[in-house]
C-alpha cells in the first residue's frame, strides 16, 4: 500500500463525536500508520499494522477500537508488552474515550490483585494488560474473556520477544472466534506470521516503512571508546545537551550506579527497571515527563514504553541486545515529525555488533569526532557490568532473552 498520509481525519469513517475530540485535543492530520489502518479497522477488517516506533500507532487502533465498541456493544482486549507501555495506552485511550463514556482496566503486575479484580467486576469496556498477569486472572475466572469481540496485539514482536507467546497463545484460544484481532509491531519475525496464520482471519497487511527503518529526523552516531572511558564521555555529553536525555544500560545493577554517578557530578536523574516497584517506576516516569528529573537511566524495559515528545537524546551508553532493540531504543526520541539525536557507545570489539545494526537499518552509522582513535583504545571491560556481553544472535529464541 502506499505510504502517502491523508490532510486530514475526515473521510476515514470515523464518528462526528470523535472528530470532535480528536479536534479538540489539536489532532489535525492523520500520520500515515492511522490513514491507512483506521478505515479497514472501522469497517472490523484484520489487520497486522507494521511501523516503527514513534508513529502514532496507539491512536491507530485506539480510534477503531473504540468506535467499533460503541456500534457493536462488544468488548476488547488490548495486550502490551509492559507496564509503562499499559498505563500510556489507557492514557491515551481514556484521552479520547472518556467522552464518549469508554470505561478501562489495567490488568499488569506489581500491582494489586484485588484492585484489579474489583475493575474488572464493573465490565469495563476494553482491558488493557500483560500476557502473564491476564494469565493469572484468567486461572480464577476463566470466562473473562468470553464476551470480547476486539482483541489487539501492540508491540506483538517485543511481546514474543520477552517470552510471551505460550500466554498470548492460551488468551487468544480463549476469546471468541468470531471477533476482530488487531496486531500492531514495529518488526515481522516469522513468529508474528505464525501467530497471524494461525489466529487471524485472512488479515490485511499494512507496512508504513521497511522494518528495520529509523525516523528520518533521528541524527545518528557512533562513538568507539575504551568501556573505561564511557564515564568521562558522558559526563561531556551531558554538558553539551541540555534537554531530557534517554539513557540505556545493558543491566538492572548497571543503571543504578550510573543514575547515582550522573547525580554524584550534579545533573537531576533518575532510573527505571524491573526491579524497582510499580511505585517506584511510576514515579521515575512522571518526574522524567514532568521535567523533575532530566535524564532518566533505563534498561530495555523502557524501549517501547516511553511517550515522552520531547527527548532531546537518546545514549545506548551499552549496545543493546539485538539490532531490533537499537530501533526501539532510538525510536524514544524524534517524536510527532521532531528531531532527535542518538548516540552510542562501542568498543573495539563490538564493532560487529554496529555492523549489525547497520545492516538492519541499511544505513552506516556516522563516527563521531569524539571516538578515540582505535589504536589508543583499551578494550578492557568497564567496573558497571560483570557479565560478559553475548554477541547479536540472528535467531535468538523467546524463552533465552534476560527479563529487564
Amino acid at each position: 500500500m502506499g505510504q502517502e498520509s491523508a490532510s486530514n481525519f475526515y473521510g476515514l469513517g470515523i464518528a462526528p463525536k470523535l472528530l470532535e475530540i480528536l479536534e479538540k485535543n489539536r489532532f489535525t492530520a492523520p500520520t500515515p500508520i492511522q490513514a491507512k489502518t483506521i478505515p479497514l479497522a472501522i469497517e472490523g477488517k484484520d489487520l497486522i499494522g507494521i511501523a516503527q516506533t514513534g508513529t502514532g500507532k496507539t491512536l491507530a487502533f485506539g480510534i477503531p477500537m473504540i468506535q467499533n465498541i460503541a456500534r457493536l456493544k462488544t468488548r476488547g482486549v488490548l495486550l502490551v508488552p509492559t507496564r509503562e507501555l499499559a498505563a500510556q495506552a489507557e492514557e491515551v485511550l481514556l484521552q479520547f474515550g472518556k467522552g464518549v463514556g469508554l470505561k478501562t482496566a489495567v490488568v499488569i503486575g506489581g500491582a494489586s490483585m484485588n484492585l484489579q479484580i474489583r475493575a474488572l467486576q464493573r465490565n469495563p469496556h476494553i482491558i488493557i494488560a500483560t500476557p502473564g498477569r491476564l494469565i493469572d486472572h484468567l486461572s480464577t475466572r476463566g470466562n473473562l474473556l468470553q464476551n470480547i469481540g476486539i482483541v489487539v496485539l501492540d508491540e506483538a514482536d517485543r511481546m514474543l520477544d520477552m517470552g510471551f507467546a505460550p500466554q498470548i497463545e492460551k488468551i487468544l484460544a480463549k476469546v471468541p472466534k468470531k471477533r476482530q484481532t488487531l496486531l500492531f509491531s514495529a518488526t515481522m519475525p516469522q513468529s508474528i506470521v505464525s501467530i497471524a496464520n494461525k489466529y487471524m482471519s485472512l488479515p490485511l497487511r499494512v507496512e508504513i516503512d521497511r522494518p528495520g527503518t529509523t525516523v528520518k529526523e533521528i541524527d545518528q552516531e557512533v562513538i568507539f571508546l575504551s568501556a573505561n572511558d564511557k564515564r568521562t564521555m558522558l559526563g561531556k555529553l551531558l554538558d553539551r545537551f541540555p534537554g531530557s536525555i534517554l539513557i540505556f544500560s545493558r543491566t538492572k545493577w548497571g543503571a543504578t550506579k550510573l543514575a547515582s554517578a550522573i547525580r554524584d557530578i550534579g545533573h537531576s536523574a533518575t532510573e527505571i527497571h524491573s526491579n524497582r516497584s510499580l511505585a517506584q517506576r511510576r514515579s521515575a516516569m512522571e518526574g522524567f515527563k514532568k521535567g523533575m528529573h532530566r535524564i532518566l537511566v533505563a534498561t530495555d524495559i523502557a524501549a517501547r514504553g516511553i511517550d515522552v515528545s520531547n527527548i532531546e537524546v537518546v545514549i545506548n551508553y551499552d549496545l543493546p541486545g539485538t539490532p531490533d532493540d537499537y530501533i526501539h531504543r532510538i525510536g524514544r526520541t524524534a517524536r510527532a515529525g521532531k528531531k532527535g539525536k542518538a548516540i552510542s557507545f562501542a568498543t573495539p570489539d563490538e564493532r560487529r555488533d554496529i555492523q549489525a545494526i547497520e545492516r538492519m537499518i541499511r544505513t552506516q552509522l556516522p563516527v563521531s569526532k569524539d571516538s578515540t582513535p582505535m589504536r589508543n583504545i583499551s578494550s578492557t571491560p568497564s567496573h558497571e557490568s560483570h557479565q560478559p556481553r553475548k554477541r547479536f544472535s540472528r535467531h535468538r529464541s523467546f524463552s533465552s532473552r534476560r527479563r529487564r
